[in-house]
């Protein structure tokens, strides 16, 4: 292969990673706000993660083994 085919095929594979990467970053955004619009998620309390992270501060999500456990 000559130097000018392999930069072609460099711009072909940085293309194409480039648009893979960007349908990877739409899809997720829609899924995020999908599960936030659902009710499944709410993002915002994560926000608050930051501002508020003593040692003893409540818990963003209960485990879910420990839910059911006290089910049983």
């Amino acid at each position: 292969m000559s130097l000018e085919e392999l930069q072609q095929l460099q711009v072909i594979m940085y293309t194409v990673m480039a648009g893979i990467l960007v349908v990877l970053l739409y899809s997720y955004i829609i899924y995020l706000y999908r599960s936030e619009k659902k009710g499944e998620k709410d993002f915002e309390k994560y926000s608050s993660l930051v501002l508020d992270d003593e040692l003893d501060s409540k818990l963003l999500d209960e485990n879910l083994k420990a839910s059911n456990d006290k089910k049983e």
